[in-house]
């Protein structure tokens, strides 16, 4: 698939206003991001890309995170080496969890390992949201649990959950790119327990997991939060992020509409992640 590089360069170019610019990009249809020493390089398939998508009043007229911009469209078959001229460097999480790309060379030794092929930046680990879905996964016991893994991205999580010793993994993404990227992942790290499909919430119905991981965005988590809790099983968990702290008690409210109960919330750089339960109880 062919994208489109949008280049942003943020007059007052600070985390906050990043992670604003990134939150309002990606609820106009931008899929990936990565950070720049000028602001924010922002990826959307070119089929979904047009000018005018960048002329509205709340991207235009927002003081928190004016900018100006350049677009680059970006064949498919160049992902590789544009990631690699962006430096996406091996990361280690909580000293627990390196996750690295095949051609990395040097990186630290941890308990845990996972190879990203990096096609997109969301999936690397290096974004917040995708941090705190692994801080907060640490928190839980997935051995032979079956877990659903909703807007799989690269599989990073998913890998992560077999990692931890789930029985099965579900992984599913709207996006064709992301479905590939998951089996190719799989492979690289030899995991064979991970079945992925291409679409999105209305695929569910047939299986009940213990564990479900869904980082999206808030609007998305909202509409389709009740298609996950009917899949649930009985003292099942739900892991959610992909929105801000500011957000925390809306999605807080519609999970607990439902009869989820919430244990608790992670946050960094002012994102948020939550972690409910389907019965209120203490974590295993």
């Amino acid at each position: 698939m062919e994208y489109t590089k949008v280049n942003c360069q943020l007059r007052e170019n600070t985390e906050i206003a990043r992670e604003l610019l990134m939150a309002a990009l990606g609820e106009i249809g931008f899929e990936s991001f990565v950070e720049t020493a000028e602001g924010v390089e922002a990826y959307i398939p070119t089929s979904a890309f047009a000018p005018v998508l960048l002329a509205s009043d709340e991207l235009k007229n927002n003081d928190f995170f004016a900018f100006d911009y350049s677009t680059e469209v970006i064949a498919d078959q160049n992902w590789n080496e544009v990631w690699e001229q962006n430096y996406f460097e091996p990361l280690l999480i909580e000293e627990k969890l390196l996750i690295r790309a095949p051609f990395h060379t040097q990186f630290p030794e941890a308990p845990m390992e996972i190879i990203i092929q990096p096609k997109m930046a969301f999936g690397t680990g290096n974004h917040a949201t995708t941090h705190l879905m692994i801080v907060a996964m640490f928190d839980l016991d997935l051995s032979q649990k079956r877990v659903l893994d909703m807007g799989c991205g690269s599989g990073v999580l998913s890998i992560l959950a077999s990692r931890m010793g789930a029985r099965s993994i579900t992984a599913i993404d709207i996006d064709e790119w992301s479905y590939h990227n998951t089996l190719e992942n799989c492979g690289w790290n030899g995991i064979d327990n991970i079945t992925a499909y291409l679409g999105d919430a209305s695929l569910l119905g047939a299986e009940s997991f213990e564990v479900i991981l869904a980082n999206i965005q808030r609007n998305i988590l909202l509409e389709d939060m009740p298609a996950y809790h009917s899949v649930m099983a009985p003292g099942g968990q739900l892991i959610m992020s992909g929105f801000y702290l500011k957000d925390l008690e809306v999605i807080r409210q519609k999970a607990e509409s439902l009869g989820l109960h919430f244990i608790r919330h992670y946050e960094k750089s002012d994102w948020c992640s939550a972690l409910f339960s389907l019965q209120a109880s203490t974590l295993a």
